[in-house]
């Protein structure tokens, strides 16, 4: 008992020392460094300089001209892509913005910044980048009010660009729509452009809607495809408004009433 007392009185400060390195190294271990960082900031706080109430607002100020840069470079690029598509079109149109839309009808309608005093009316055709969005139901004196493909009333007679295969786009709250073909064994691959058909009431033809994504030829009651669509719908700015007036009866007779393809 003496002879440790002994070695004790000897090596307590060694001891204190070892066991107090040991329980460090556990304790940074077990809580990644975060101790020592925070008593670092602690024994150096005072003498860390602090921003002035000055220099804080100004730092604000610096970081919100930043974003209106970033802002405004996103909306050049927009400007630029919009007078690009209007140098493609042959017909008059009209430009509009999206100024309107709502989480719970993102995929069936848009509201529009041109309304009757452009000369817009209920049934004018509205396309964007990439190709078919949608038609316009509804007009006030400064707004139009757009019912989307993507809506799942929508209903647009369509064909396949290549082999001519006819069906019906029918939308599904999403960015694909599915296509419900005619013919029991139709002309169609996977890859291939659909557009909209002659037999089409409330929209002109051979507008785009989107590609083929995937084709299923054994659905009952009859084969459908998934098309994906060409316009962002999810992202859409900007869009063209065409001037069309939706046909009374169809001018191509056929045994198949096609009237209610693009209800409602």
């Amino acid at each position: 008992m003496f002879a440790l007392r002994r070695w004790w009185n000897r090596h307590a400060v060694r001891a204190g020392f070892f066991v107090l390195a040991v329980g460090s190294a556990f304790l940074m271990r077990q809580t990644s460094g975060k101790l020592l960082y925070e008593a670092y900031y602690w024994l150096t706080w005072p003498l860390q300089p602090g921003l002035s109430r000055d220099q804080q607002f100004e730092n604000s100020y610096i970081l919100e001209l930043q974003q209106r840069i970033v802002e405004l470079e996103q909306q050049n690029v927009s400007l630029q892509e919009l007078v690009e598509y209007e140098g493609t079109l042959e017909q008059p149109v009209t430009l509009a913005t999206v100024i309107g839309r709502t989480a719970g009808h993102w995929w069936q309608q848009v509201i529009l910044n041109r309304g009757s005093r452009d000369g817009l009316k209920p049934g004018y055709v509205v396309s964007g980048p990439g190709g078919l969005v949608g038609r316009i139901t509804e007009v006030s004196s400064s707004t139009s009010r757009v019912l989307l493909i993507s809506d799942p009333t929508s209903r647009v007679g369509a064909k396949v660009s290549r082999s001519r295969a006819m069906g019906y786009v029918r939308g599904q709250s999403s960015t694909r729509v599915i296509m419900e073909f005619f013919d029991r064994t139709p002309d169609a691959k996977v890859g291939e452009v659909v557009v909209t058909s002659s037999y089409s009431r409330l929209f002109p033809r051979d507008i785009p809607i989107g590609r083929i994504e995937s084709l299923d030829v054994t659905k009952s009651p009859a084969p459908e495809a998934t098309i994906l669509l060409s316009s962002p719908l999810p992202i859409l700015e900007w869009a063209v408004i065409h001037p069309f007036a939706p046909r009374e009866t169809l001018d191509v007779p056929t045994v198949i009433d096609f009237s209610d393809l693009d209800a409602p």
